[in-house]
């Protein structure tokens, strides 16, 4: 006898489509599951943070803009990596695409798995909340409360036996509290609104972060800017840089049009540009979810994923210094093996357990609280154990391979790693077809 699961996905982004592709896949003919699935959609388009938008601030529905693409930015990973797994870019396409690129992709995949019927756009998820909590857990059902984002009118809520969230976490800017930022003088921003470098012609600008944005707007920036300082704690960029660049230190304090960094140096900016990353919003799921944003850490989440409260609720993407779609793939298709039962969680307490043991192996490693969930080179064991619990195979090698030659590649060659190009051979390996001008 067949079962249908109910099954509510926030967001039409890379993840939420990919959400919707496993959901309502027929490939499972096993499955004695049948999914019903909506996606809850804010904009008017799929695409999430790709949809590249010149508004900054407020979208045309009052909304904050959900989007942090600026006009000229190309992927730092090559498209051989980034693709679903069962999904490939055009052969045709460079390795380093545009964000104009990535989200002609993204609605090319929705349309091939035939998923906008399943999507109700332009509704925003106000409230998610876990009701009939005194049964069983598999009776457990949410309540989803939405709202239409034009005409300002709250939805009926809805009943789901299931909840994927897939919002994302590059839409709420993270700002460092620097003693005197309320002093300066001069113009201060966010890489969330950062979008054309003329903006910033003929200014000094001091950017906090090397982070990838930290590291790409810096290199756009030097030939417009007068001056441009790359303000981190990291060890120094290896790599050559532009004349004009040059690296410092973390801020100290800022006072007037003077910024103080920590070795006592201090220069007169004209533009302050936070590249400092973003925080988790999860606000609309109610305190009774169990998931919390502590200090840049999401609680009460097992593998990242998984709420150990309720597992019928889970968050896609919450790891960071990933390749992403791939990634989202493995979560995806081992969250419909759990509701399937193909694979059965641990219980509660020993989800928490392992939860809590990874993050105190982490903080004794020397990894900062806020660096709960950055994965990089720990990202392909991560996926390798998801795809083991869900008995499905793990992603080919080549994944790990060119995440691993992106990385020396940049590290040596920042400026011109983005004009490689990258192939997969017969045997299944990556390969570096082109190196041209680096």
């Amino acid at each position: 006898m067949e079962t249908t699961v109910t099954v509510a996905v926030v967001g039409a982004g890379a993840a939420g489509l990919c959400a919707l592709r496993h959901l309502t896949s027929s490939e499972h003919v096993a499955s004695r599951h049948h999914f019903e699935v909506t996606c809850f959609e804010q904009s008017s388009r799929v695409g999430g943070t790709w949809i590249y938008t010149e508004r900054t601030g407020s979208d045309q529905n009052g909304l904050p803009v959900h989007s942090s693409m600026y006009k000229n930015l190309r992927t730092n990973l090559p498209v051989q990596c980034m693709a679903f797994p069962d999904f490939p870019f055009k052969s045709t396409r460079p390795s380093f695409v545009k964000h104009e690129v990535v989200q002609e992709y993204l609605e090319d995949y929705a349309s091939h798995f035939d998923l906008f019927k399943h999507i109700k756009f332009q509704t925003l998820v106000k409230w998610i909340q876990p009701v009939n909590m005194q049964s069983e857990l598999k009776k457990l059902q949410w309540e989803v409360t939405t709202c239409d984002v034009v005409n300002k009118i709250e939805h009926q809520p809805e009943l789901f036996d299931a909840i994927l969230v897939c919002n994302g976490h590059y839409a709420d800017p993270l700002i460092p509290d620097i003693p005197g930022i309320e002093t300066f003088s001069g113009q201060v921003y966010h890489s969330h609104d950062y979008r054309v470098p003329e903006t910033f012609s003929d200014k000094v600008v001091v950017i906090l972060g090397a982070g990838s944005s930290g590291q790409d707007i810096a290199l756009e920036l030097a030939p417009y800017s007068k001056w441009v300082y790359l303000s981190h704690k990291k060890p120094l960029l290896a790599s050559k840089l532009p004349e004009n660049l040059t690296q410092k230190p973390g801020i100290e304090k800022i006072l007037s049009s003077s910024v103080h960094f920590n070795d006592d140096s201090l220069v007169t900016a004209d533009v302050l540009l936070f590249c400092t990353g973003y925080n988790y919003n999860y606000s609309f799921l109610a305190p009774q979810c169990g998931v919390q944003v502590v200090d840049g850490r999401v609680t009460g989440l097992f593998k990242h994923l998984f709420c150990t409260k309720f597992p019928t609720l889970a968050v896609i993407g919450v790891c960071k210094v990933i390749v992403p779609f791939p990634m989202f793939d493995v979560q995806i298709r081992l969250f419909r093996s759990v509701l399937e039962g193909t694979c059965v969680l641990p219980s509660k307490e020993s989800m928490d357990e392992d939860t809590e043991n990874d993050y105190r192996k982490r903080l004794e490693e020397g990894m900062p609280h806020r660096y709960a969930h950055t994965m990089s080179s720990l990202q392909f064991n991560y996926n390798d154990d998801l795809a083991d619990m869900a008995k499905i195979s793990r992603l080919p090698f080549h994944y790990s391979q060119l995440y691993h030659m992106c990385h020396q590649l940049r590290r040596q060659h920042l400026t011109s790693y983005k004009n490689c190009n990258f192939d997969i051979n017969e045997a299944g390996d990556a390969v570096l077809i082109s190196s041209k001008n680096i």
